[in-house]
């Protein structure tokens, strides 16, 4: 059984986790309590396997608690987050500080049904994550800056796909701050809810060399940009002539996810073929496994991060039981390879003369 701890300073939150919860055959609530204050006692009492987590509370902020939780006794946590712009930046710095997911409040009772499965799916997840201590300080952004891009606007060459679900945004967060400011075009399918996309391409720019941005429709991609794709629509890549151009699509989720990262790995297999670099990231499921597949069979590079570094290790798994993932890497070593390699495949590319 996932034992759950249930941290919320609102009544009617805190009833309808725990009907959640109680309704799951596989889950049994450890407690119910309105701050952070009163949830230390429980922790220590009730010893939870999941923790779902209000961002904002009295006494003791969510952030607050979670940055002494997670140096000082790491559990798996869910956030529960308001879809305002501020809640939404909230949520970003949560996951930078080791929440493992997060889940939307509803905004009005009619969505508490629909809610409630996402619910306990996340909890599941969270349950057979892996969460280490945090030592380290967070990123701190760079101070406003001009940033620059690759003087060839989309020209047919190297182009990267990133994909992720559970434990990416931390991953990501590992990966294209070491990234230098002309590196190749840079795709993310990150599965995140409409509303929470734009706060993280905002965090993660301002944290990066690189520029990071969410993708637009028809936009031609630059050097020295990474394009989030927009929560809730596919990203994919086209090919116009003698340049590349970003797609998105409002079609069914793929592998139950929209944005899809097999979406985004095999229009790139189509259109760029062995120009294209992949890079599968922690995640659960099978979502980005047969993409990678279809990148390694286009004769590109690809890249499955390692067990010990995924928080989730279900869709690297996955690609590599099929044989889809040229090379497996730390998460560490991620972004030293993609260096290399977006200089070799450069150099190498039947259109660098373009």
């Amino acid at each position: 059984m996932i034992r759950v701890l249930v941290v919320d300073d609102s009544a009617v939150m805190r009833a309808f986790l725990a009907s959640v919860i109680e309704a799951q055959p596989d889950m049994e609530v450890a407690g119910v309590v309105s701050d952070p204050v009163l949830a230390v006692d429980r922790i220590r009492r009730h010893a939870p396997d999941v923790i779902t987590l209000d961002v904002e509370m009295p006494r003791m902020n969510g952030l607050d608690f979670l940055r002494n939780l997670m140096a000082v006794r790491p559990l798996p946590v869910v956030m529960i987050s308001s879809l305002t712009r501020d809640g939404a930046e909230t949520t970003m710095r949560a996951l930078e500080l080791g929440a493992v997911d997060f889940v939307a409040k509803p905004a009005s009772p009619s969505e508490f049904e629909s809610v409630g499965p996402i619910i306990a799916e996340k909890i599941r997840t969270a349950a057979q994550a892996q969460v280490a201590r945090r030592h380290r300080p967070a990123a701190q952004p760079h101070a406003p800056r001009a940033k620059t891009f690759g003087a060839v606007a989309g020209t047919l060459g190297t182009i990267i796909g990133i994909g992720a679900s559970t434990g990416g945004v931390e991953a990501l967060r590992g990966i294209l701050p070491q990234l230098p400011a002309d590196i190749a075009p840079v795709l993310i399918a990150q599965h995140m809810l409409p509303g929470f996309t734009p706060a993280f391409a905002r965090r993660l720019d301002s944290l990066c060399e690189i520029a990071v941005k969410e993708a637009e429709e028809g936009e031609v991609p630059l050097a020295g940009v990474a394009y989030i794709a927009p929560g809730g629509r596919h990203l994919m890549l086209a090919r116009r002539a003698s340049t590349y151009v970003l797609r998105l699509s409002d079609e069914p989720p793929v592998n139950r996810h929209r944005p899809s990262v097999d979406t985004l790995f095999r229009s790139m297999a189509a259109a760029a073929g062995d120009d294209a670099i992949g890079v599968l990231l922690t995640g659960m499921g099978e979502d980005g496994a047969q993409g990678l597949l279809a990148l390694r069979r286009a004769r590109a590079a690809t890249i499955a991060q390692d067990e010990t570094t995924c928080v989730v290790f279900g869709m690297p798994r996955q690609a590599i039981e099929l044989g889809g993932a040229g090379e497996v890497l730390r998460l560490p070593d991620i972004a030293p390879r993609l260096r290399l390699l977006a200089r070799a495949t450069t150099r190498n590319s039947r259109f660098s003369e373009i």
